[in-house]
């Protein structure tokens, strides 16, 4: 059974075998946990997003003019890379889904959390840190958001002996204590 645990603070500064990136699909930073992880991590994690962005099939999405707009990782879905000069073997990048108050779209959510260990368990990791996926930029509710983060690690079947939720405030390190209670 694998055992969930809560920090405050900033996922960058974690340690664990595996810290998953709330990433976008481009898989080349940006905001949020993802820029601060590229930021901290260095070089090694763009250049090997990078070398993984470049083996993803061409993505469907096109501009305005027809011509493809890139390749992406799905959301929902997670790669790995190395962690770079984090303290953790392995940067786990996840794509969560954008809140929609007209779609429900908790299930491409929680198949960020359950992808994540899938690829924890390929890779051997035994202690993995998550954020809460969704809830800055692509607006998640946090409550829901720590529901169905709780929920989805706990059902999970892996061989990850621990979870760590990395909350960077207050507010969210109240949404998950509440779903743990």
């Amino acid at each position: 059974m694998t055992s969930i645990t809560l920090a405050q603070g900033d996922i960058t500064r974690e340690s664990a075998d595996a810290i998953v990136n709330a990433a976008n699909s481009s898989l080349l930073g940006g905001g949020g946990v993802d820029g601060a992880i590229h930021r901290r991590g260095g070089p090694a994690i763009l250049a090997e997003c990078r070398a993984l962005r470049a083996s993803l099939p061409h993505s469907r999405l096109r501009s305005s003019g027809g011509t493809p707009i890139g390749k992406g990782l799905p959301t929902g879905r997670a790669v790995a890379t190395t962690a770079g000069d984090l303290d953790a073997r392995w940067v786990i990048h996840t794509v969560g889904p954008v809140w929609s108050a007209t779609e429900d779209r908790s299930g491409l959510l929680a198949s960020c959390y359950r992808e994540s260990l899938r690829v924890a368990d390929e890779l051997g990791a035994r202690t993995v840190a998550f954020p809460a996926i969704s809830t800055g930029v692509y607006r998640w509710p946090m409550r829901d958001a720590a529901r169905i983060a709780v929920e989805t690690v706990r059902a999970a079947q892996t061989g990850v002996e621990e979870v760590t939720f990395v909350l960077f405030d207050d507010r969210a390190y109240e949404a998950f204590a509440a779903q743990l209670r």
